[in-house]
Order: structure tokens, then C-alpha cells, then sequence
């Protein structure tokens, strides 16, 4: 505990806020001193003539402040920043438009650090009216699924939210980095609690800080971040196809087959999709619902078509 402090002192007194304090307290004591000098009648140089003994009182005044503002701006104890201990971080992206397809993260406005914040709040796929106030607020990232942290805060995550988990890991540990590994991991792997790292330790942490990124992401795993990709004529439709010819249309996801003659008309903001045997109409609003599609067709047709 006494080293923690030792240590907290030595970084507080070469902190930029501290040698400004001591530079400040400085300028003081030297007016204080010029002020007590010209009170007492003692004449001071400085440059190149002396200093008005009108200015005395001005000199001892100030002095005297500027000491006090000084050594009470200085006494406020530095709080040290809430993410240095056991912390677990994530990557958010700035949000472009209401994506009912992704998670998000609401964090504090306040920053913990420069460009770091505390997470409030994680949310999995909101439906699109959810999406909307998300992006209204202000307060919320995409969920990119991109972490950092190291190894010793992440495994004690896993111990205190995902026991089962890290006990059949543990078990194996000596196995790990040898021939035995894949063996290890084959035993480990059935075992394991089918959940995300989302739900079984980002949820439960209160640990867990988000860093806003500054770079472009997009989750190429939909049809409408595919469309985002995508170049796109002059009416914002982009095409995968040889043979498709787009009239009175806007903002649609075409993919067909090369060999395949397709005239699209009269459709806004849809994605068609046309494989061997499968054809996809579907707006890209609702492209979240494709996969109960996917089921109902599974559940009616079998594994033919998936």
C-alpha cells in the first residue's frame, strides 16, 4: 500500500499540472517579494530602471493570490483513472444508419481517459424503431465484436462469469502449446457452453470500457453491407451480373448469375438475389427476417435449397 502511494506521489509531482502549480507559486513569492521590498522603502532594479513604489501594494496583493490560487488548485487530489485496473476493452464504430443487424454498446459521455469510456449497456439487435432512438441519442456504438485486453484479465473474466468454461480449460492446461493440444482442444471443445463472449462476460462485467474507432467497418456478412461495398450506378443500384439492364429502380442489391438475362423495373430499396434453383426478393429493411424465411423453407422443403 505504501509503494501504491510512493508511486502515486512521484507521478503526481512530475504531472504537467504540478510543475505549472510550482512555476505559479514562483511568479508569486516573487511579486510578494519586489511588493514587501518596495513597501519597506528599498528600492528594486529591474531591467533597465527601478520599480514605483506606487506599485508596491499592487505587487503584495497579487503575490499573496496568486500563492493562495496556486496551493489550493494544487491540494485537489488527482483521482486516477477508472480503466487502469483489471479491465476488459472493445472497439465501437460510429454508427451511419438505424442497422437492425448489428448489437450495439451505450457508453458514459464521460471519458474514463482520452477517447475511452466506460460501457453502460450492451444490446443485441434491436428492431428498427429501437435503432432509430439508438442512433438519436448519441450515446451508442455498433457492436463490431473487435476486443483487447490481456490474457490475465480475460481468463479471470472466464473464471468469475464463464466457470464451466474455464474449468475444462483449466484441466487441460498442461496439454496446451504441446503434441497433446489438438487432442486437448477435441476433448475441451463439447464441453464448452454454447454462448458468445457477449453474453458469457461483456454483459456481465463491470469492468469493460469501449474505445469509438476512427476507422471505416462494415459487417460484410449481410446483403445491405454488401450493397454499401458494392460501386453503383448513378441511381445507387449495385449489380453483380453481366446481363442485367435496371429501369425506374433505386437503391438495390442485385446479384445473378452471369448467363442470366434480368430486367429489373420499378423497385426501390429491395434485394434480389438468383442462384441455381433459388430466387430472393426481399427489401432491405426486412433482410434480418431472411433467416426465418430460411427456416420456414427448411421446415416446408427440406435441405434441398438451402
Amino acid at each position: 500500500r505504501r509503494r501504491v502511494s510512493g508511486e502515486a506521489s512521484l507521478n503526481r509531482f512530475l504531472s504537467k499540472d504540478f510543475l505549472s502549480g510550482l512555476m505559479f507559486i514562483g511568479f508569486g513569492l516573487l511579486a510578494l517579494y519586489v511588493g514587501q521590498k518596495l513597501a519597506l522603502g528599498t528600492p528594486v532594479r529591474m531591467g533597465p530602471g527601478y520599480v514605483p513604489r506606487m506599485l508596491s501594494l499592487i505587487l503584495l496583493a497579487l503575490g499573496a493570490l496568486v500563492c493562495i490560487i496556486a496551493v489550493v488548485s494544487g491540494s485537489e487530489p488527482v483521482e486516477p483513472p477508472k480503466w487502469k485496473p483489471i479491465t476488459l476493452v472493445t472497439i465501437g464504430i460510429k454508427p451511419t444508419y438505424p442497422n437492425t443487424g448489428y448489437g450495439y454498446i451505450q457508453y458514459e459521455t464521460k471519458e474514463a481517459a482520452p477517447e475511452i469510456y466506460q460501457v453502460k449497456t450492451f444490446t443485441e439487435k434491436p428492431n428498427q424503431e429501437i435503432a432509430k432512438a439508438f442512433i438519436a441519442s448519441g450515446d451508442f456504438l455498433w457492436n463490431a465484436g473487435i476486443f483487447t485486453w490481456k490474457v490475465k484479465n480475460i481468463l479471470t473474466a472466464f473464471e468469475k462469469h464463464l466457470p464451466e468454461v474455464y474449468d475444462v480449460f483449466a484441466a487441460e492446461k498442461e496439454s496446451f502449446n504441446k503434441a497433446a493440444e489438438r487432442e486437448a482442444i477435441e476433448r475441451i471443445y463439447p464441453q464448452c457452453t454454447n454462448i458468445s463472449i457477449d453474453f458469457g462476460v461483456m454483459e456481465k462485467a463491470d469492468n469493460v470500457f469501449v474505445i469509438p474507432a476512427g476507422f471505416t467497418w462494415s459487417d460484410l456478412g449481410t446483403w445491405h453491407s454488401a450493397w454499401e461495398n458494392m460501386e453503383k450506378d448513378y441511381f445507387g443500384n449495385a449489380v453483380k451480373g453481366n446481363k442485367v439492364m435496371v429501369m425506374d429502380a433505386k437503391n438495390c442489391m442485385v446479384h445473378v448469375p452471369d448467363e442470366k438475362l434480368v430486367v429489373l423495373q420499378g423497385l426501390n430499396d429491395y434485394i434480389l438475389v438468383d442462384t441455381k434453383d433459388v430466387l430472393l426478393i426481399c427489401k432491405k429493411e426486412k433482410e434480418q427476417e431472411i433467416k426465418e424465411y430460411v427456416a420456414e423453407v427448411k421446415r416446408n422443403m427440406g435441405d434441398k435449397y438451402l
